[in-house]
């Protein structure tokens, strides 16, 4: 885990100084190392900060060059099947001066170029120089679990890790790009290749770029794609071959995992996917170490009892670690960590796991992913309960009840959002049901800034999946927006805040399309179940008395925490502040209307974080 930082031109560079300071504001991602390379005709510049998981020797240096001295990398993440693609390379000749997976990515772009990705298994973000070929290949990973953001004019394309490592140089523009703002403030994040900040984009998961520096154009393109399902009928499914051919590839997906040249260890909240997690690290070796933080003063928020249970029954090395209350001094350095605002209160509780997990190893392993790949989240079932329900209602009828709702019951009502979505057709299309303000508010919001009030609408349709089946199309809606843009920046922001690594075992590229493609609907979500293939397997793997239906989300007891304080303090103090570029009155409203019980919490959130956010880099409109 690490961070890189790059520029790739057309034409020779004279203003260097930016790439150290770029690659230094990143120390976080990896304070073991720091290197930076430029080519001799200084048209191409790498630089690196380096967390050593894999081969701690100098030997596994970035930026990383092979033995020809023809190709450079630099490169952040890991690959998990590195060991049997550096024994396939040896056979057919190739030869190594390491034992980092960073020299097998270069040795199998030089083998098979581009179309190496196919051939990665893990989490990455690298860039690659050919000097022969007089071009650079920047690839993502297939999920998005290691970032990548980039800027791209006249010729020249910058890329990083983080947006603070292209924001180190001043003479790169700060100014809010307006689609992505009405994004931010309808789906608490910015979708796909979008970026906050005007002129500047991410590279989305499972895509590629191929930059000619002749020429100073590139071209970019998709290289993976979830796959369809593969089964005609529910009488077409073994499920007990299922939940074998499940049982292999997560018991595969963990050892591989587990592979470090640093202590490992598993976070253990007592739910099913750590717990199945756990299950599987026992198989692969006899000395697992796991973690369990608590919340002092917050009983709905301790697992303690669930992961004691589970870490007596493998009899592994547990702690249970005792988190302090956050500080509201902390937002703002969140603020500053996560480039782009994201409204999810749950970084919170995330960054303070993460800092003490560090203190005790450097790679933890976590369950992200369960809940998009096998139906998880509690609105699959509502989503069905919805199509049976109102389904069969007129469709005029429903899009009257949703209009009324929008104008009537004010935000933060409970259920408002449901009954907003019902203009939705469920059988093509999927509510905005996390939305967290409407049209009508983020106009009121950003005033007679807000002319690009409902392009996150059309954004959320745009991005919506094909599928006729409801659980399918939602959880690849889910997997392909709600998973990348906040489940994993949280994780990688908070955790590499305190250059911890996070792995995420449920994300093996063969378990995703294991649950995409062959795992039937019935099995993920019904009116009354949820993630139903999963809690199949913990009948099997986990102790009789492990409770199967619990589902507790990570997060903070906030809207207690606004009722007085020093949060309810900064709050006021961000939102009320003259310089705040949200509509006085309106945030007027939604605080007082918090205060009156309704569920606001997480939208203020959303406009303090953005207001650190933009007055920490001095973003403009």
């Amino acid at each position: 885990m690490c961070a890189i930082v790059g520029i790739i031109s057309s034409a020779p560079q004279t203003q260097r100084d930016w790439l150290s300071i770029g690659r230094d504001a990143m120390t976080h991602r990896g304070p073991d190392d720091a290197g930076e390379w430029w080519s001799a005709d200084t048209r191409v510049g790498f630089a690196h900060r380096r967390l050593s998981i894999i081969d701690l020797s100098p030997a596994g240096h970035q930026p990383m060059h092979d033995i020809s001295g023809l190709l450079s990398i630099v490169f952040n993440g890991e690959i998990y099947n590195f060991s049997e693609l550096h024994e396939q390379l040896l056979a057919i000749g190739h030869r190594f001066n390491s034992h980092s997976d960073t020299e097998v990515i270069l040795a199998a772009y030089r083998e098979w170029g581009v179309e190496c990705l196919a051939r990665l298994n893990g989490m990455f973000a690298f860039a690659i120089y050919d000097q022969e070929k007089q071009t650079v290949f920047l690839a993502r990973d297939r999920v998005g679990e290691k970032p990548f953001f980039y800027h791209h004019k006249d010729g020249e394309l910058r890329f990083s890790s983080e947006l603070k490592g292209l924001l180190a140089d001043p003479s790169l523009p700060r100014q809010i790009d307006l689609e992505s703002l009405d994004c931010y403030l309808a789906m608490g994040y910015v979708p796909g290749e979008l970026c906050i900040l005007h002129g500047f984009k991410k590279l989305p998961p499972a895509h590629a770029i191929l930059f000619d520096i002749k020429t100073g154009l590139h071209h970019k393109w998709r290289y993976w794609e979830l796959p369809e399902v593969n089964f005609l009928s529910a009488n077409g499914v073994d499920e007990l071959a299922l939940l074998n051919e499940l049982e292999g590839l997560l018991e595969d997906s963990v050892r591989r995992q587990m592979v470090a040249d640093v202590p490992v260890g598993v976070l253990l909240s007592g739910g099913v996917d750590s717990s199945l997690i756990t299950a599987m690290a026992v198989r692969a070796s006899d000395n697992v170490k796991t973690f369990t933080v608590g919340f002092p003063g917050h009983k709905k928020l301790d697992e303690s009892e669930h992961a004691r249970l589970i870490a007596r029954h493998f009899g592994t090395q547990h702690t249970e670690l005792v988190a302090h209350p956050a500080s509201a001094d902390l937002l703002p350095r969140l603020a500053h960590q996560f480039d782009e605002p994201m409204a999810d209160s749950s970084m919170i509780p995330t960054f303070l796991v993460s800092q003490l997990v560090r203190e005790h190893c450097s790679v933890v392993l976590g369950g992200d992913g369960g809940d998009e790949l096998f139906g998880g989240y509690g609105h699959y079932s509502r989503l069905k309960w919805l199509e049976k329900k109102m389904g069969p209602i007129p469709y005029p009828l429903r899009k009257g009840i949703s209009f009324a709702a929008g104008k009537i019951l004010p935000t933060g009502f409970k259920g408002r959002n449901w009954l907003q979505g019902l203009a939705v057709d469920l059988k093509s299309g999927l509510p905005l049901i996390a939305s967290f303000f409407d049209t009508s508010m983020r106009k009121r919001l950003l005033g007679n800034r807000g002319n690009c009030t409902q392009f996150a609408e059309r954004i959320n349709k745009d991005r919506c999946p094909l599928n006729t089946d409801l659980v399918q199309r939602s959880t690849r809606m889910d997997f392909q927006n709600y998973l990348p843009e906040d489940i994993l920046v949280k994780v990688d922001r908070a955790s590499m805040m305190n250059s911890l690594e996070v792995r995420a075992p449920l994300l093996d590229v063969r378990l995703i399309e294991f649950a995409f493609g062959k795992v039937p609907e019935y099995l993920k979500a019904t009116l009354g179940e949820r993630k139903i293939l999963l809690k199949r397997l913990t009948e099997r793997l986990l102790p009789s008395e492990f409770d199967r239906q619990r589902k507790q989300g990570f997060s903070i007891p906030l809207a207690e925490w606004l009722k007085t304080g020093p949060f309810r303090t900064l709050f006021y103090e961000v939102l009320c502040d003259p310089q705040c570029i949200f509509d006085k009155a309106t945030v007027e409203e939604l605080l007082r209307n918090q205060d009156k019980g309704y569920s606001n919490g997480e939208r203020l959130f959303a406009l303090v974080l953005f207001e650190l956010w933009r007055r920490e880099y001095a973003v403009t409109f």
